[in-house]
């Protein structure tokens, strides 16, 4: 079990690394977007974080599906769209919730606080869409079991050559029976 294990832990690995690296990416373009629209427009503090957060999830679909999750079961793209959306938008609302409760629940509405609480919002957000992502969006394709290759194929099995068997198990080809 511990054999099967690793290549298992390995594979989880190299997938949040990758999965992080995106999410590193998507957070700078967040928090970027984010503090801009706040610089130069007076939308509400949410509100500049919602549009902030539809930017960055645009930008992680494509590193998700071309990058973290290129070889993933790519037959149903608009299955994938659809739930990559509904996830998504669920963690729109976990990461911004946060934010509408600091700042309008506790009045916590400094430049500094609203970062904090952006940044802890996405978070958050963050184990969700890992999670949702990697279990219902980008699939896994199945996995060919030994006895489900042999079902699915002709079944190649060894001929010895003549010089490998013993004389009593030396047949001429005309005493072959076909196959």
């Amino acid at each position: 079990m511990g054999r099967a294990l690793r290549p298992r832990l390995e594979r989880l690995w190299r997938e949040v690394a990758k999965f992080g690296a995106v999410g590193g990416a998507g957070l700078l373009v967040n928090l970027l977007v984010f503090n801009l629209v706040r610089a130069v427009t007076e939308l509400p503090v949410v509100r500049a974080s919602v549009i902030a957060t539809v930017v960055a999830i645009v930008s992680n679909y494509l590193g998700f599906r071309y990058f973290t999750y290129r070889d993933r079961d790519k037959n149903r793209r608009t299955r994938e769209m659809t739930l990559f959306l509904l996830f998504s938008g669920a963690g729109l609302v976990i990461e911004n919730g946060v934010l509408f409760l600091a700042t309008y629940g506790f009045g916590w509405d400094s430049p500094l606080q609203n970062n904090v609480f952006k940044f802890l919002g996405i978070g958050i957000a963050t184990l969700f869409r890992f999670w949702s992502y990697r279990t219902w969006v980008f699939r896994a394709l199945p996995q060919v079991a030994p006895a489900e290759e042999a079902e699915a194929g002709p079944i190649a099995v060894p001929v010895p050559l003549p010089e490998q068997l013993g004389a009593a198990e030396r047949v001429r080809p005309s005493q072959r029976a076909q196959v």
